[in-house]
């Protein structure tokens, strides 16, 4: 059977529908970055997803290719992640969409290097006459945050973002979005296959 990260992790892919405290260790991820409206049709965000699944699906292939990877072990490609936030705020403006910027992500196995990475980049380059080039390596160290199961519409977020927060100031934390730490999204669902109130979004948030 492939390794399946959100079996494997249930505590940061699965949590409960009521908030939680994390403690989340450092990931590799395969991270594009850019800005602007993420329903943008054929906007800079759905081409960055895009590139990111482009470049997933060569690693994870990569067993039938030319390079085989030291450690490589068969395993279901993870669920996209998003960091987002919006200068001079600590919160998010769901109303100024616009003004996003972000990091779309999926996380990496532990086997896959750097190296590996600019293989999967020039590989995925030739095959698809692609630019991959804005795909990068990028390691997170998250640490300690609230998060929380949302299920529902995306601009639903705010009734669940402040039952977060609520349980975080009970709990004697306060939040500590800043510079290097933001906003997370994972998604568990396809948003072209389900309807926005069955959505289920993990929601984490950093905290100290």
């Amino acid at each position: 059977m492939p390794f399946d990260y959100k079996k494997e992790y249930k505590e940061f892919y699965v949590p409960p529908q009521n908030p939680t405290i994390v403690t989340v260790p450092p990931i590799n991820y395969i991270a594009v970055r850019g800005e602007g409206d993420p329903n943008e049709e054929d906007g800079e965000y759905k081409q960055a997803i895009g590139l990111l699944y482009g470049i997933a699906y060569t690693i994870k292939m990569s067993k039938k290719s030319s390079r085989q990877i030291e450690g490589y072990f068969d395993y279901i490609v993870p669920p996209l992640e998003g960091f987002w936030w919006q200068d001079k705020l600590k919160g998010i403006d769901y109303a100024h969409k616009e003004n996003f910027k972000w990091i779309s992500l999926i996380r990496l196995p532990d086997f896959v290097t750097k190296m590996d990475l600019e293989w999967a980049v020039r590989e995925a380059t030739q095959k698809k006459k692609l630019d991959f080039s804005k795909v990068e390596f990028l390691t997170y160290d998250e640490g300690l945050c609230v998060q929380c199961m949302h299920i529902g519409s995306y601009d639903d977020e705010p009734e669940t973002v402040k039952l977060m927060h609520e349980y975080m100031e009970q709990q004697g934390y306060s939040i500590d979005i800043a510079e290097n730490r933001f906003h997370h999204e994972i998604y568990l669902s396809d948003a072209r296959k389900v309807a926005p109130e069955k959505l289920k979004t993990v929601i984490r948030h950093p905290i100290k």
